[in-house]
């Protein structure tokens, strides 16, 4: 079928360019572009977390004071004497 359609000029010339870079007719462009979007959409695949095992028995420092002192030590940072935390 023929039909006429509009189209802005700046778009028509970047259509007109990747036709000519990929060797496809204007028509071939136009007609997988509405291909593409007029297919039915895709089943998104649900996102399923990985079940990762742990051994031990947990963490074996409970007190968070002295957590944080390991994390930071050597970096400069939380000495344990700070008064504003």
């Amino acid at each position: 079928m023929k039909t006429t359609v509009e189209i802005a000029d700046p778009l028509f010339r970047r259509a007109k360019q990747h036709c000519s870079a990929n060797g496809i007719s204007m028509r071939e462009l136009i007609e997988a572009s509405l291909r593409l979007t007029l297919a039915p959409p895709k089943k998104a695949i649900p996102f399923r977390l990985k079940s990762f095992g742990f051994q031990g028995s947990g963490q074996a420092i409970q007190d968070w004071s002295k957590i944080r002192e390991l994390a930071y030590d050597g970096r400069g940072g939380f000495d344990g004497n700070d008064a504003d935390r």
